[in-house]
């Protein structure tokens, strides 16, 4: 297995760092149980090992529901902004085909298309304030840009569509576009805004903490001084776990497992000017 993926993440990557540090602790608090072990009260504190195995069938149907049911939530997201990409690219070809523009209100049609991911970004991350001026000047300083944008939108083409310029059939092609925009708005603000409930998390860091507190003292009669790797490695697996799944089911921030909206930015930016630049 290639070292870059074992073993280097956890010098490189924040969380799994983040991680090993909580399990070299675990590890520390497990010395207690082996001091123990080799003193004359060898006998005090043990734990039944096999209330381990009761505990797991617990843990493991509390840490699938919340490891499913985070990735659920990061894979649609990904899905709404991979519909984004292609709703953006569809809107700018029929746009730059369909609407009798010249080159400035083509250019407007392009900086707006463009402006609205960007918008979008930084609205999901309750960053607003942070906009450039240019797409807060776009957007006409609304509290909703991405909203203020796609209405904009919508302008630029009935005016269009008012001045008999525009077929009514090609309207409702480009409007089919235009509405997308908001139903992956609201799609991706229904998972910002809508966690997981309260009351899974807490059940499965109650029984992940009770697990690693008993399992030194369940299983150092049979490892010995093992019993310190051993909970080392059960920790750094169980506390992964449930950090990661912390991480994931907030897609839209700047953990390294959340998706990477600059990019997805970039790529539409990239695509959308493209085709604005083509000649008709």
């Amino acid at each position: 297995m290639p070292f870059h993926d074992t073993v280097l993440p956890i010098a490189k990557s924040r969380t799994v760092g983040r991680v090993f540090l909580w399990s070299l602790l675990v590890g520390a608090y497990s010395c207690l149980a082996v001091y123990k072990e080799m003193t004359a009260y060898r006998d005090l504190g043990d734990v039944p090992s096999q209330i381990h195995a009761a505990l797991s069938v617990v843990l493991g149907c509390l840490l699938v529901f919340r490891t499913n049911s985070a990735y659920n939530r990061w894979w649609e997201a990904r899905t709404l902004w991979g519909s984004l990409v292609n709703t953006s690219r569809n809107l700018a070809i029929k746009l730059h085909q369909f609407l009798p523009l010249g080159v400035e209100q083509q250019e407007l049609l392009r900086q707006l298309i463009v402006a609205f991911p960007v918008a979008l970004k930084y609205h999901l991350r309750d960053e607003s304030a942070r906009l450039p001026q240019e797409i807060r000047e776009l957007s006409r300083h609304a509290v909703h840009v991405p909203q203020s944008l796609a209405d904009r939108l919508y302008w630029e083409v009935r005016e269009v569509y008012q001045q008999g310029r525009l077929e009514s059939a090609i309207l409702w092609m480009i409007d089919e576009e235009l509405r997308r925009l908001m139903d992956i708005c609201g799609g991706c603000e229904r998972i910002q805004r809508t966690r997981i409930v309260k009351s899974y998390r807490t059940f499965a860091r109650q029984i992940t903490t009770l697990i690693l507190l008993t399992l030194p003292w369940g299983v150092v009669a049979d490892f010995h001084g093992w019993t310190i790797p051993l909970t080392i490695i059960v920790a750094y697996f169980m506390i992964g776990l449930e950090i990661v799944a912390e991480h994931v089911e907030e897609p839209f921030g700047y953990d390294e497992d959340d998706l990477d909206l600059d990019s997805l930015c970039r790529t539409i930016e990239a695509t959308v000017s493209e085709t604005f630049a083509t000649v008709r």
